[in-house]
């Protein structure tokens, strides 16, 4: 629940006018691959290559890197079948 509210009210609106997102991982040491998922899998589903235009991941450990980087690849994946 708490990344589909980060998603709706936050990101998708920011989004939706053109703008740049930061999500700041700080003092985040590890996150897991469903709430990663539950955060961006609709927006790059909704935005494509724009997700990547706009949105910046900022202060992220190896790990929760790893994470991100499985979510953006699955999701990329599913867009190109």
């Amino acid at each position: 629940d708490v990344a589909r509210k980060i998603r709706e009210n936050y990101l998708f609106p920011k989004l939706k006018e053109g703008k740049n997102i930061i999500i700041d991982y700080s003092g985040i040491n590890s996150t897991t691959q469903s709430f990663t998922h539950a955060l961006i899998s609709d927006l790059i589903r909704t935005y494509g290559d724009v997700f990547f235009e706009k949105v910046y991941f900022k202060s992220c450990t190896p790990t929760v890197q790893r994470v991100i980087a499985i979510v953006s690849e699955y999701m990329q994946g599913t867009m190109n079948k």
